[in-house]
């Protein structure tokens, strides 16, 4: 009898549980996450978007110039695209009348 109540007497004391402290470490957890979104999302507000480019900008490429990458390329592939688009389209429509 005395080894059935000790052995569930030792089972009661390996249940571990959260308790208070558990709760507190991730409610601190929670409330420094929060504070750390909003400051993340002020200092991605005073980054703000990048500049326009102007045609002016893109046309004053000197031959030392780095090559366009990104947005940038993307863009004067398409107008060089359209340019050609155009350029082909022309003598056709001359043909025709």
């Amino acid at each position: 009898m005395t080894l059935l109540f000790a052995a569930s007497n030792s089972s009661s004391l390996n249940d571990v549980e959260p308790g208070l402290l558990g709760f507190l470490v991730v409610a601190a957890l929670g409330v420094a996450l929060v504070f750390l979104l909003r400051s993340m999302n002020k200092q991605f507000r005073k980054i703000g978007p990048p500049p326009e480019e102007t045609d002016a900008d893109e046309a004053s490429e000197t031959p030392g110039q780095r090559p366009l990458r990104g947005l940038a390329a993307h863009r004067a592939a398409m107008r060089a695209a359209a340019e050609a688009d155009d350029q082909s389209a022309e003598p056709t429509d001359a043909s025709r009348n």
